[in-house]
């Protein structure tokens, strides 16, 4: 009996995985997700420093003529103290003296006779002073365990000195092909075949999405050929393939998971397109069998497969998260069955495809978003608020979230 589509989300959403790790240097991280929590070694700013190139004084001696008694570089380790009525000629990131109360820009002073400055304009306690640990604190958590690592967590980790980082490996994926029907894009076709644009699609959006990923060719069309396509696949952390798990005479592909002892976790899912669904594991490997059909296979992998790819890649964040727009246009739609409906998304404005049978290869060229209707969605207004699920970019919280548009 196939699974409804909340009840989907949870099984996934609940799978427990032991994901293993290596430690990288940071600068080879970037896309990987941290394996563990990072914390802040030291304070940053390290020390009071100057935010400007001008000269550190005491407030109170703002008004009087003030008397430049030495000067301090970046980099410098100066511990002098300030006098009454004595500045310090300081640069940008410098090291102020312990008792300066304000930064005044070079720019703001005038310069008198015998090394002496007069402040020309009003300042404020304390300004222009980047305060010890006002960035970062010391101990502070910069990463958590499950974030992915990008360009500006990799800013954080070089601030503190970190050179090389735990993060969870690369999830190893296996595609395959069945059906001798169909053509692999490189071999050569007679009029009455076509190609297989399915296999194509998932090594490439596997590999956008992070994951190691290989093609291991195409079976016959009978249970040996497959079984060993499978068993060849065991040291996988994930299989994909398509289509053979219908009623048909030549689907042969179920038959051969269960003789490798396939355990059937969905069988089916209750959504429209992509109904034929197959979802279990053999031993420690997971088997995405997805339809056939191309439109259907790829948004139910959008819907379904992008989030066991998140729980792979270690990530915390594998709730879809969504965009609230406006339909561009009326939609009416039969009811009874939560659906799945592609389109583009400008910023503003959804505009629903008008390609969106399950067989079709073009429609997602064009589209960078969809829309999940609830299954009593069947009068959808121009300018209604909806939940837009982005496509072409992941966009996931580790806040569960209610993504079904409702009329």
């Amino acid at each position: 009996m196939a699974t409804t589509m909340q009840n989907t989300l949870d099984i996934l959403y609940g799978l427990n995985l032991k994901i293993n790790y290596e430690i990288l240097p940071i600068e080879n991280s970037l896309d990987r997700v941290c394996a563990e929590d990072i914390y802040a070694k030291s304070f940053l700013p390290k020390f009071n420093n100057s935010a400007m190139d001008g000269y550190a004084l005491i407030y109170e001696d703002k008004d009087n003529e003030l008397k430049v008694i030495d000067t301090i570089l970046a980099g410098d380790n100066n511990n002098k103290l300030l006098e009454k009525n004595s500045c310090i000629k300081i640069m940008t990131g410098a090291k102020i003296p312990e008792n300066a109360t304000a930064i005044i820009p070079k720019e703001e002073t005038i310069e008198l006779n015998d090394n002496k400055i007069k402040i020309l304009k009003n300042i404020k306690k304390f300004q222009h002073i980047r305060y010890i640990g006002e960035d970062i604190q010391k101990n502070e958590i910069l990463i958590k365990k499950g974030e992915n690592v990008n360009f500006s967590k990799i800013t954080l980790l070089s601030s503190q000195g970190i050179s090389h980082i735990k993060v969870f490996k690369k999830p190893k994926v296996i595609v395959f092909a069945s059906g001798e029907e169909l053509k692999l894009h490189y071999e050569k076709i007679e009029d009455y075949q076509i190609y297989n644009s399915n296999t194509p699609t998932f090594v490439a959006r596997t590999k956008e999405l992070g994951c190691q990923v290989n093609f291991i060719g195409q079976a016959q069309d009978n249970v040996e050929s497959i079984k060993e396509l499978i068993q060849n696949s065991l040291d996988a952390d994930l299989i994909i393939t398509s289509g053979g798990v219908s009623v048909g005479d030549a689907d042969f592909t179920k038959e051969s998971f269960l003789q490798l002892n396939f355990e059937t976790i969905i069988n089916g899912i209750d959504i429209k397109p992509g109904k034929p669904t197959i979802f279990g594991k053999i031993n420690d490997t997971f088997i995405l069998n997805l339809p056939g059909n191309p439109l259907a296979a790829s948004l139910i992998f959008e819907l379904f497969g992008k989030i066991i790819v998140q729980k792979l890649l270690g990530a915390t964040n594998f709730y879809h998260n969504f965009i609230y727009g406006k339909l561009k246009e009326n939609f009416t739609t039969k009811k009874g069955k939560t659906t799945i409906i592609p389109g583009f998304f400008d910023g503003e404005y959804f505009e629903i495809s008008e390609k969106r049978s399950a067989g079709m290869v073009s429609t997602l060229s064009s589209c960078n978003s969809m829309l999940v209707l609830n299954s009593d969605v069947e009068n959808l207004k121009k300018d209604n608020l909806v939940k837009i699920l982005p496509i072409d970019w992941k966009f996931f919280t580790d806040i569960k979230k209610d993504f079904l548009t409702n009329e």
